[in-house]
């Protein structure tokens, strides 16, 4: 695989990327404040087509929505808010198309720290966006007329009691599966530190609110999660998690244990068997793969279409990515580095752009 280098001219530090639902349009955020979209053009270069100012600090996370509802994003920051954004296509007096413009459709301002993360929510359920933040604290809100997305209320707080740094949704369509997130925790305070940094939440229509699906002890990971990625699922009978912890990367597998089936929950080995009392559901949780080879900090996870394949990035300067072959182990494919002078000419960049 070769590698090639985008030359984003953020000011600062980019803290996130994402990529449209078909992969042809490219956002990035940054600690200069800003967020720019970028579009793949005839011969394969990225061109920047929008930037702009959006929060007053830091942005740490961008993600588009499906394109069923429009072009949207969303971003979220160290300003304690988080922002909807739809892009307005003008013409000029001929009718040719202009640059885009993003235009601010509204602000969730109900954090009362850093907004960590923010996700869109699989299409099947609607508009609806998920945040978390320093607060110990998801929110989930709703549009409710995906035509007018300047309205937005909040359906559901979920108080997780620890500061929180991830949050994903998971995409799967199994009748059997209610609405399910996952949340990662940085938290490396004494008190509140200790203990388990990822939590289940599945939710219920009997109680009408997220319940969670985990013991608040489970043991699974104890090291601060910097990301978290349920990976799409197109056929198994269980589901992934992809973890970025501040030392390695691990998968989690969470598999629905429906009690009319022959195989009983009492003949799974090796796992953490959990029940939502109040749900009358029961899972099984076991960590599949653990990998050290990044040898640092892993700081992001992503999941393939098809949920076969994860990439995780680092502080070695690497992407590597891991799939799993027929015994259902989990191996590293491939490792995406890029060259010497590449990360020296990157590495003087931002010293210049610090220093000014």
């Amino acid at each position: 695989m070769v590698s090639r280098s985008i030359q984003a001219d953020h000011k600062d530090l980019i803290h996130d990327l994402a990529y449209d639902y078909y992969g042809r349009r490219l956002a990035t955020c940054s600690s200069d404040q800003s967020v720019k979209v970028w579009d793949i053009g005839d011969e394969g270069q990225w061109l920047c087509t929008a930037s702009w100012k959006t929060h007053a600090g830091s942005v740490w996370k961008v993600t588009w929505a499906h394109p069923e509802f429009g072009q949207i994003l969303a971003t979220c920051s160290f300003d304690r808010t988080g922002m909807i954004w739809e892009e307005m296509i003008s013409e000029n007096s001929s009718g040719e198309r202009n640059q885009s413009v993003w235009i601010k459709r509204h602000s969730f301002v109900d954090s009362r720290s850093s907004v960590t993360d923010i996700k869109f929510a699989p299409k099947h359920l609607g508009l609806i966006v998920s945040t978390c933040s320093l607060d110990g604290m998801v929110r989930i809100y709703e549009a409710p007329d995906v035509m007018n997305i300047s309205q937005w209320s909040i359906q559901h707080e979920i108080p997780c009691g620890k500061a929180l740094s991830s949050v994903s949704w998971n995409p799967s369509l199994h009748r059997q599966n209610s609405p399910m997130i996952a949340v990662g925790s940085d938290d490396t305070n004494a008190t509140n530190g200790a203990g388990a940094k990822i939590f289940f939440y599945e939710y219920s229509d009997q109680a009408r609110e997220w319940l969670t699906i985990t013991d608040r002890n489970w043991g699974g990971i104890t090291d601060i999660v910097h990301d978290i990625s349920f990976a799409p699922n197109v056929g198994r009978t269980y589901d992934l998690v992809g973890v970025a912890t501040a030392k390695d990367v691990k998968i989690i597998l969470i598999r629905y244990e429906n009690p009319n089936e022959k195989e009983s929950t009492a003949s799974v080995a090796s796992s953490v068997i959990s029940s939502n009392q109040r749900n009358r559901r029961v899972y099984t949780l076991r960590v599949l793969a653990t990998f050290e080879d990044h040898g640092s900090q892993v700081w992001r996870v992503s999941w393939n279409i098809t949920g076969t394949i994860l990439a995780s990035s680092g502080d070695d300067g690497a992407v590597r990515l891991w799939k799993a072959n027929c015994m259902d182990n989990w191996k590293n494919v491939g490792v995406l580095k890029a060259d010497e002078n590449t990360i020296k000419n990157l590495s003087t960049k931002m010293n210049d752009n610090n220093l000014a």
